[in-house]
């Protein structure tokens, strides 16, 4: 396996419950606020006093509703009071929080990302292309607004460089029983890999890595004839050494069954020959043309 390990600074901050009440009595109160303001001021008859109560009280009325917040489902949204880290809301709804607080929108859906086809050269040297897929989501929203300046950007970069990465420690097949790992064939066990080392590497950001896949691996264009001739070549002689092994037994039968009924009896120079002849029969691409012997065995 090829070593994932990913140095990232320690995250400085981590997602905490912000402070948050139900939006819908403060939307009520500052309802009933506005009103007395507004009534208070036009009721007032030109007392000084009354207008100024209102315009007070209206002014509450404002502030009060600056606090109301919509929290979407599978949204959240990130608190900050005077630049200070201030909790995160997740509650869906109609939330009142701090009036003077930033609320910024975080998304907390899953989401998927494919890099591009990129060209690289695999453990061999072989140039190929390769492409994946990453299905992620936010699970830490402070660390992604605080940790990072563009969270998105920052899992499609260190998902391309973990793609690269793995492209370069494994060659893209391997031509011997035992030569260990490939990218063609080792399938679940590179897409394991892969996962682990973008989890590794966008774990600073908060985010959490729920699968990735190669969605596109081929040799390059300018060698993908030539490997194609040599994948060939070597179907031909995989499918040659089964001819020959099954060739070898239906001999070897042969010969047992003709000594086990004592049909002939071959010397052993006798028995090379028929040896040699069932193997050209049997292995040979085209179909046998018999010859017939009219003398004896031996001639």
């Amino acid at each position: 396996m090829v070593d994932v390990a990913v140095e990232m600074p320690a995250p400085k901050v981590a997602e905490r419950a912000g402070r948050g009440l139900n939006g819908w009595p403060m939307a009520v109160l500052a309802f009933v606020l506005a009103v007395a303001g507004v009534l208070l001021s036009v009721l007032s008859g030109g007392n000084g006093a009354l207008i100024t109560v209102g315009i007070l009280v209206f002014l509450a009325a404002l502030i009060v509703a600056g606090g109301l917040t919509a929290v979407s489902p599978g949204r959240a949204r990130v608190l900050q009071v005077l630049g200070r880290y201030a909790g995160t809301i997740r509650t869906d709804g109609l939330r009142w929080v701090n009036p003077i607080s930033t609320r910024r929108e975080v998304s907390t859906r899953i989401r998927n990302h494919e890099t591009a086809v990129a060209k690289v050269n695999d453990a061999d040297g072989n140039p190929i292309e390769i492409a994946a897929v990453v299905v992620w989501q936010v699970e830490d929203t402070a660390q992604a607004m605080f940790e990072v300046d563009d969270f998105v950007e920052f899992v499609a970069i260190q998902t391309e460089t973990a793609v690269r990465h793995i492209a370069n420690s494994y060659p893209y097949d391997v031509h011997t029983e035992d030569g260990g790992m490939s990218l063609r064939d080792s399938t679940d066990e590179i897409t394991e890999t892969l996962s682990a080392e973008i989890g590794a590497r966008v774990q600073a950001a908060g985010v959490r890595v729920i699968e990735s896949r190669i969605t596109h691996l081929a040799y390059a264009p300018e060698i993908a004839q030539a490997m194609l001739r040599r994948q060939q070549a070597g179907a031909v002689v995989a499918a040659r050494q089964r001819i020959v092994e099954g060739a070898v037994g239906m001999v070897e039968l042969a010969l047992d069954r003709l000594s086990e009924h004592e049909v002939v009896d071959l010397d052993e120079e006798r028995k090379a020959t028929m040896v040699s002849n069932l193997l050209v029969v049997l292995c040979g691409d085209r179909d046998a043309q018999p010859v017939v012997n009219a003398g004896s065995l031996y001639q």
